[in-house]
């Protein structure tokens, strides 16, 4: 089995080291170089070029940014930012995935090594997410299979929709679930959408403190209004919630209104927030006034959710392949039967319009 070549970029020897141990002890990983800054990364890419790079954003001589963006206009690759979770180098980080940063690793500024080894988990398999991501669509090679880890579902959370149909209101609910490039893939879809647009809901898999800063950058873009949600925030016309990080969200219903619940749990399909515990909601709350949309992502978080959408009277969407960067969802979402309609990422908010005027 060929293995993934990574390259770790920081100015942090114990991040280095720590990392670079990590990603050795997975089968299908192997670290080809760990440099201080971007200028010694540079150097060593003369030679051999990483498949996957792991990137701190603030160093000496160059920042991640500039870095990002100078390997992408050279050659597309895959970047894994390894970011401070504080609320500055979260507001960096958004201009990382902006620029094409596939996935976000947090790193706190003390107990780092311990951090970093309670991560790992979740270290190796944003590297290999990351090695099959389809940078600008460019085809990507095949997954390498993830360690077998412990897997709840959304029953960890709220039970299964009983089957009875939910009373047609005025009120329209668009439900969106996406990961792996999904950031970019959002801003795609909710910049598309006029102003005058249904109360969307949205779980974007991402690291606690850095979704506040993802609302706020989309929200500075967007004719609509987006924000990070908090119970109680009202799902309205021109509005769309985004889960926090590192918390479920639901939408809960009060006569013909509907309203998001944040709550802590266990995670489910490995993630928290999760789609699956997002779409569940929605297919009791909403069931037919709902539209569900799944788009880029590793895994298959969101597939079992879509199905009981779909089952609910929900009209379902999935990114196309063509678009994604990791087909992995959409395409686990397919498989089950939960999609009736498959388009291209550009096509999406288009989807969402037509779709709600026929309700």
């Amino acid at each position: 089995m060929k293995k993934i070549n990574v390259m770790v970029v920081d100015d942090s020897a114990v991040v280095r080291q720590v990392v670079t141990a990590l990603l050795n002890k997975a089968p299908d990983i192997q670290v080809l170089h760990a440099v201080a800054d971007p200028i010694l990364a540079m150097e060593r890419m003369k030679t051999v070029w990483p498949d996957v790079i792991v990137l701190d954003v603030e160093m000496p001589r160059m920042d991640g940014i500039t870095f990002l963006r100078k390997i992408m206009a050279e050659r597309p690759t895959p970047v894994v930012i390894c970011s401070t979770l504080t609320a500055k180098a979260a507001k960096t980080t958004m201009e990382a995935l902006a620029a094409g940063a596939v996935s976000i690793i947090t790193k706190p500024k003390l107990e780092l090594k311990q951090f970093l080894n309670d991560s790992s988990d979740e270290l190796v398999a944003a590297v290999r997410a990351a090695a099959v991501a389809n940078v600008r669509r460019l085809a990507g090679r095949a997954a390498a299979p993830l360690q077998p880890v412990a897997k709840l579902t959304a029953d960890a959370i709220l039970p299964a929709a009983d089957g009875r149909a939910m009373t047609q209101t005025t009120e329209r609910v668009v439900a969106i679930g996406t990961s792996t490039g999904g950031t970019q893939a959002l801003e795609v879809v909710l910049t598309s959408l006029p102003r005058v647009s249904p109360g969307i809901v949205i779980v974007q898999h991402m690291p606690e403190k850095f979704t506040a800063a993802f609302a706020e950058r989309l929200n500075s873009v967007c004719e609509i209004m987006v924000k990070e949600a908090q119970t109680g925030d009202r799902v309205s016309p021109g509005r769309a919630l985004i889960a926090p990080g590192g918390k479920h969200m639901l939408l809960r219903r009060n006569g013909a209104q509907y309203f998001v619940e944040v709550m802590d749990g266990p995670l489910v399909n490995r993630h928290r927030p999760s789609v699956d515990v997002l779409f569940r909601s929605v297919a009791k709350c909403a069931g037919a006034n709902a539209l569900g949309v799944i788009m880029t992502g590793m895994g298959d978080d969101g597939a079992a959710g879509m199905l009981e959408m779909r089952n609910a009277g929900a009209y379902t969407v999935a990114q196309d392949e063509a678009s994604c960067v990791v087909y992995g969802m959409p395409k686990e979402a397919v498989k089950r039967g939960g999609v009736e309609r498959t388009v291209a990422l550009e096509q999406i908010g288009r989807e969402i319009v037509q779709q709600l005027n026929h309700f």
